[in-house]
């Protein structure tokens, strides 16, 4: 949680909102290994997970999107479609109540290389993802809901 201040004196704590890329390329999607950040292991490091994180102050969604992609994985996206808005304030294995706001990308090409925050980059096969204990997050669960709509179509965005 946040805690801030308001013009009137008052304080509340209040969510934090973070960006997150099903980056898909030849019927794969690409995950990345959670690593450091500063050398100190980030929450759920060394689980595979989507390619994301906060959103930052004077960006839109889009360049935030973009933005952390191109950090964590080096790869250039495009063709962004709003696929999710995450905001169980219960979600698994956080340390803060983020809302999620989770796209789905297609990467276009690899310019540079990953940050310290992803340890390892790899394509999965949607029928040969890591085991669910594996993965960070809920972030398995927004893949299920993916493998779901790769299936059915259904309209976007998902709430909840």
């Amino acid at each position: 949680m946040i805690t801030c201040s308001f013009e009137n004196g008052d304080k509340t704590s209040l969510r934090h909102v973070t960006v997150n890329a099903i980056v898909v390329k030849n019927d794969q999607i690409l995950f990345g290994k959670r690593g450091t950040f500063a050398g100190k292991p980030i929450l759920e490091s060394g689980k595979w997970g989507l390619l994301g994180g906060f959103f930052g102050r004077d960006e839109n969604l889009t360049e935030a999107v973009k933005r952390e992609v191109m950090e964590e994985s080096g790869w250039e996206i495009d063709n962004l479609k709003l696929f999710r808005i995450n905001d169980n304030p219960n979600r698994p294995k956080e340390d803060r109540q983020n809302v999620d706001i989770i796209f789905i990308a297609n990467a276009v090409k690899q310019i540079k290389t990953s940050d310290e925050e992803v340890s390892k980059l790899q394509w999965f096969d949607l029928d040969k993802l890591p085991a669910k204990e594996e993965i960070a997050f809920d972030h398995g669960d927004a893949i299920e809901l993916y493998k779901k709509y790769s299936k059915e179509n259904f309209p976007l965005p998902v709430l909840g």
